[in-house]
């Protein structure tokens, strides 16, 4: 009866816990290789890990570490990194923001959603400035059939 109850309640507590989608590496070098740009990628699961990293043929080796960043700073805000920082230069009370080391207030990073859960994020430097680093990185997201919003 003890052991009947205490798998009943086992039960009941794993049932409560949420269920979220995992970006899995397959989908995380096909982000990295879908934008169809040359530039540093990196792409991070939903818990900031690195899946996928790499950099493009004469590419600066400074943007490894950028794209890692935007990744990280569109993951941990839940918003492309290009409006972030926008929002961030016109709100004085934000403005501290870049000082914070792991966040990079420069566009190019965008989350990675799948339906509405949140599963991870890509970032992608030296395409050729903020704008087309994030128009590199909706596309490259858009070719996985996955979204830049919920």
């Amino acid at each position: 009866m003890t052991f009947t109850l205490a798998c009943l309640m086992a039960t009941q507590a794993h049932a409560a816990l949420a269920q979220h989608p995992d970006l899995d590496l397959a989908t995380a070098q096909r982000l990295a290789n879908g934008s169809g740009c040359v530039a540093a990628v990196a792409v991070l699961d939903r818990g900031g890990n690195i899946l996928v990293q790499q950099r493009g043929d004469g590419v600066g080796p400074h943007n490894t570490e950028a794209a890692r960043l935007k990744a990280y700073t569109a993951l941990s805000t839940k918003t492309p990194t290009r409006l972030f920082a926008e929002r961030a230069r016109n709100n004085p009370e934000a403005a501290n923001l870049s000082s914070l080391g792991q966040l990079l207030l420069l566009g190019g990073g965008v989350p990675v959603y799948e339906g509405k859960q949140l599963v991870g994020a890509i970032g992608i430097a030296g395409a050729g400035g903020a704008e087309q680093d994030e128009a590199c990185a909706i596309k490259a997201t858009e070719s996985v059939g996955l979204a830049t919003h919920p």
